[in-house]
This record gives structure tokens, C-alpha cells and sequence, in this order.
């Protein structure tokens, strides 16, 4: 195979593409559905949007043809490095250096930024900063609340899909996202950017008065996070099981017929097991869009997979009471309030570096939880197209032209209703996609590439690259994510479906950290990760939940073998193998 059905052409105006950031978002290939409705036609002009919204580019300067900010190579996402580093050098008090360590993280290969002739431009600069300045005198996000209150509403109205005709649901589906994805993943996007700002001054600031010990206490505990309130509702319900003899019996069978078993309980007149799947229900139905993978549309999530969360839900029951996450949400709260007051007095000898520091205390709060916000809102819409199509993949198995529910996923954008109509017209073409999705599956993409990507036939299977194994006393560095040290057996996980091995206090060493993984991260005494950056949403969590965190440990799955004492170091980013397994 020399392309994938939906590859998009590199541009060339912006020629540097990265697997770093969007490594955690989409691991997998991006089936064709995904890619032509959802990014091509939506999440390209929502990221354009956002930037023109930021003030940082104007129209003329995209490709009016062809995506250019995302691309697909491969089967696989890239984000374009080329231009928000142009976004670096015109943003007061950025530059490309910041904006690769924010969002691409310490990666081998990205090469050096080169000046092009037309990145500075005054008139972009000024546009910038009035956005500055109201990212830092902002008091609420009201524009993000009230998109929450509407995705709530899409979700308590989602109809009997049984009763809707494959027309009907196909036509639903595409309907949800064409109507509002662009505008939610283009404020996403947004969002995210304006994050930076408060950020980076708290980052100068605490340089600059010999503080940077200080950066990542004044960043965490921020509250109100969207993507860390799965994992308190989670430990909720983890105590109703521990306290309860039949439940915990139940779960310790294993999470494969665990919601039979608790079915046939509350059956029997457990009161224990109907509160549990009382509770668990509230929990799909306020958290059934996260999961692992989840900008995918074919992905599983906790609603269409149970189990994923109720093995997370597991793991959680046999920790100690201290590891709370809203326990440690608080302590992590009052360290940035102690620490604030301790930086300002620091700088009281230049009043506008205190006043900016004081507005950027506030501002990382609201913005970093308004990221995490933006982003639930966009997977939210995302699941409701999700289970729409799933109804329809279902009825696809039932006569025949699938063999499981998630083959929709291989339709094109502009063959939806075609195969609503007549869907053996597509069938086979879909079946024939699939086995070729398969095979990009074995494969594993370039980090980074500038111009076009190696073809298909040079990249390396999974797996396929030598790499040295830690050995007694060595460590290995990355990112750090959050502060803290922490020494544990080292738990090298691949698969967050399956995180029985995971014991409290263990470290858990993972290849990415989606919203799969971070419930997993309470009962670890600290998370390893092989990708991420500064502003990856397994930082923003692990912040949040109080665990010592190193991310872009390039490798670490494979290199720190599983058993062995660790160490971790979430201060200066470091790893250090202490026994053997």
C-alpha cells in the first residue's frame, strides 16, 4: 500500500509535521469516517478559526484547498509544527522554543525553527495582544458553560435510537457533527492557546525571582476540571464497593460479567449492588463519552464499554483512603495558594510584573480548566454521533454486511447515505478497507518528518526498533509533569482495559495517558508516560489528582522493565531504575 484512502498531501507552505500531541489522542489509525467528516471537513477550519480568532493569522495566508494544520499520512494524525511556531514568534512573550515544549514536548527529530520572511508581522502582534489582554482580565467563561449545558440537554434528549430507520440514523449522525463540531473543536483550540499565556508568565516570573521549584505547584489544584471529574466520581464508587462484602466479592471475580453478576444481586434484593449500578448508571451518563481514543467516532467508550471503566473503578476500591482525589485536588489547591503569596512580595519592586503575575494566577485557572472544559464539550457531541452510528452498525451485523458494529467507521464522508440506502452496494468495499486499516495498525509512524513523510513501504513495524533497556542505577528523562517523588514497582501497561497487575503504590508506566488511563492514575504512586508535553491533557490531570508525573519518557514502556523498583523524580523529569524486577 503506498497510501491510505484519506492521506492528505503535506503542505507546502508549512512543512514540519509531528506525532507529538496528537499521539495521545489518536494512537490508532484515523478510520476514513473520522477523517473526512471529522477532521477534513470540520477540525481543520475550527483550528483556522481559532487562530484568526486569536488574532494570529488571517484567512489568505491557508490553503483554501487542502488541510493544512492537520494532516493524515498514513492512516495516521499529524499535527503541523511550521505553523504554530509562526504563532510563537508573533505572540508577545513566546517564541517557537515555548510552543514546541508546550505542546510537541522534549521528542527526538523536530528540527530547529528556521525564520521565514513573512512569519513577523506587526499588524498580527497587535491583534494578538489585545487577545492577551483579555485572557488576563477575563473573569468567567460563560461561552463554555453555556456549551456544556447544551451538550447536557443533546444528551438527556437522546431519542429510542431502535425506533429511528437506518436513513434516519445515518442522517442523525452526520447531522450532529456537521451542525457543531466545527465551532466546539474550533473554541477547543482556542482555548488552548489562550492557556498558554497565564502560563508562560507564571513560568518567567518564577525564573526570574530564582522560583522555577514553584511552576508546576502554581499551575495544579486548579479545580474544577472536567477531564478529573470521572476519577472522583470513580473513587465514589469504588468505596461503595469496598464497603460492601458482596460487592467487593462480585468485582473480585473479575470485571469480565461483572455487570451480570451485580445484575443478579440487586436481582436477589442486594441493596448494596443496586445502589453500585444506580451509581454506575449516573456515572455513564454523565462520563459515557470518555474513553480511550475518543475523537475517534468508532471508538469504544465507557458507555459502549462498560468494562473500561469498571476495571478503573477496580483498581481504585483496593486503595487507601489517602489517595482521595478530591483530597488531593485540596492539598494541591492550597500549595498554589500558599506558593502565590510567597512569589508576588518577590517582585513587588515592579509593579506591572506583580500585577501581571497576580492576573496570571487567576487566569491559569480558569483557562487551563476551560481546556479541559472546551475539550469535554466537543467529546460529547462526538459520542452522540458515536452511539447513533453504532445503532446502525449493529442492524449491519444483524443482516450480514458486517462483522462487527464498528465497520461504519470505513465509510467516507459522502458515502453515508448511499450505504444507508442500499448498504450492499459498500459492503465489500468496506470489509476490503478494514483488512487494510489492519495492516496500518502494524506499523509505526515517523515522530516528525519536514516536507513528506518516508513512504509507506520504509516505516518501521511496531516494535521493530532496538531499544537499550535500562539498566541497575541508570535513569532516563522526560518532561516533568508533575512535582513529587515517589519510589514503586514499576507497572508497564499497555492496555487500560486490563490494569489488574496495577497495585496501590505501584508506578505506572504507560504509552499514552487519554482519559482511559488517568482514573488509573490514583492508586499509582506515579505515571510514567512515553509521550506528552507541558499542556497535555495526562499533566493537566495528574496536576489535578496530586501524582508525581513525567510524560515524553521516550520509550519508558519498553525500556523500564515491568516488576522493577523506580524511582521518579515529577521535579526534574527523571526515571532512575533502582532494583531489578
Amino acid at each position: 500500500m503506498d497510501r491510505w484512502i484519506v492521506d492528505t498531501r503535506p503542505s507546502t507552505r508549512y512543512p514540519i509535521y509531528t506525532r507529538a500531541n496528537v499521539g495521545e489522542v489518536f494512537p490508532e489509525p484515523v478510520a476514513p469516517l473520522t477523517a473526512t467528516l471529522g477532521i477534513q471537513q470540520l477540525a481543520e477550519p475550527g483550528w483556522r478559526d481559532a487562530w484568526i480568532r486569536f488574532g494570529a493569522f488571517t484567512e489568505d495566508e491557508f490553503d483554501p484547498e487542502q488541510p493544512e494544520m492537520i494532516g493524515v499520512f498514513g492512516g495516521y494524525c499529524f499535527l503541523n509544527v511550521s505553523a504554530s511556531r509562526i504563532l510563537g514568534v508573533r505572540t508577545p512573550g513566546l517564541s517557537p522554543e515555548i510552543i514546541d515544549q508546550n505542546f510537541f514536548g522534549e521528542q527526538p527529530g523536530i528540527p530547529p525553527y528556521q525564520p521565514g520572511p513573512t512569519d513577523e508581522r506587526p499588524d498580527r502582534t497587535a491583534a494578538i495582544a489585545e487577545t492577551l489582554q483579555w485572557v488576563l482580565t477575563a473573569r468567567s467563561l460563560d461561552e463554555l458553560t453555556d456549551e456544556q449545558a447544551a451538550l447536557n440537554a443533546l444528551r438527556d434528549a437522546r431519542p429510542d435510537l431502535t425506533t429511528l430507520s437506518d436513513a434516519e440514523l445515518a442522517a442523525r449522525g452526520r447531522h450532529l457533527l456537521e451542525s457543531r463540531f466545527r465551532h466546539l473543536f474550533g473554541t477547543h483550540i482556542f482555548i488552548t492557546y489562550a492557556s498558554t499565556v497565564p502560563v508562560g508568565i507564571i513560568q518567567d516570573v518564577c525564573t526570574a525571582v530564582g522560583r522555577p521549584d514553584a511552576i508546576m505547584p502554581l499551575i495544579a489544584g486548579v479545580g474544577d476540571v472536567e477531564s478529573a471529574a470521572p476519577s472522583m466520581r470513580m473513587w465514589e464508587l469504588g468505596r461503595v464497593a469496598t464497603s460492601s462484602s458482596s460487592v467487593s466479592a462480585a468485582f473480585d471475580e473479575g470485571i469480565i460479567g461483572l455487570p451480570d453478576r451485580l445484575r443478579a444481586l440487586a436481582a436477589d434484593g442486594d441493596g448494596d449492588a443496586d445502589r453500585f449500578l444506580t451509581g454506575f448508571a449516573a456515572f455513564q451518563h454523565d462520563f459515557g463519552a470518555r474513553g480511550p481514543n475518543e475523537w475517534e467516532v468508532r471508538s469504544p467508550t465507557w458507555e459502549t464499554r462498560p468494562e473500561l471503566a469498571l476495571a478503573a473503578i477496580d483498581r481504585m476500591r483496593v486503595s487507601d483512603e489517602s489517595r482521595a482525589p478530591a483530597l488531593q485536588q485540596r492539598r494541591r489547591a492550597a500549595t498554589r495558594e500558599r506558593l502565590g503569596a510567597e512569589i508576588l512580595p518577590l517582585v513587588d519592586g515592579d509593579p506591572t510584573a506583580q500585577a501581571q503575575f497576580r492576573a496570571a494566577l487567576h487566569a491559569s485557572t480558569l483557562f487551563l480548566a476551560g481546556r479541559e472544559r472546551s475539550k469535554t464539550n466537543a467529546i460529547k457531541l462526538v459520542h452522540e454521533c458515536r452511539v447513533t452510528m453504532e445503532e446502525l452498525g449493529r442492524r449491519m451485523v444483524e443482516a450480514g454486511h458486517f462483522e462487527r458494529p464498528g465497520t461504519y467507521g470505513m465509510l467516507l464522508a459522502d458515502e453515508i447515505d448511499q450505504f444507508a440506502a442500499d448498504p450492499g452496494s459498500l459492503a465489500a468495499e468496506l470489509r476490503e478497507r478494514e483488512a487494510a486499516y489492519a495492516t496500518l495498525s502494524t506499523v509505526e509512524p515517523p515522530f516528525v518528518f519536514e516536507g513528506a513523510p518516508p513512504p509507506l513501504g520504509e516505516w518501521v513495524a511496531r516494535g521493530g526498533r532496538d531499544v537499550p533497556v535500562l539498566g541497575i542505577g541508570a535513569s532516563m528523562s522526560g518532561l516533568p509533569g508533575c512535582s513529587g517523588r515517589a519510589v514503586g514497582r514499576a507497572r508497564v501497561l499497555l492496555d487500560s482495559l486490563d490494569p489488574g497487575a496495577l497495585e496501590p503504590g505501584d508506578v505506572l508506566v504507560a504509552p499514552l495517558t487519554d482519559p482511559s488511563w488517568t482514573p488509573l492514575f490514583v492508586p499509582a504512586a506515579a505515571v510514567v508516560v512515553d509521550v506528552g508535553a507541558a499542556l497535555s491533557h495526562a499533566i493537566i490531570v495528574s496536576r489535578e489528582l496530586g501524582i508525581p508525573c513525567v510524560v515524553s519518557a521516550t520509550d519508558a514502556t519498553r525500556r523500564i522493565p515491568d516488576g522493577s523498583l523506580v524511582e521518579v523524580d515529577g521535579d526534574t523529569g527523571t526515571v532512575t531504575l533502582l532494583e531489578p524486577a
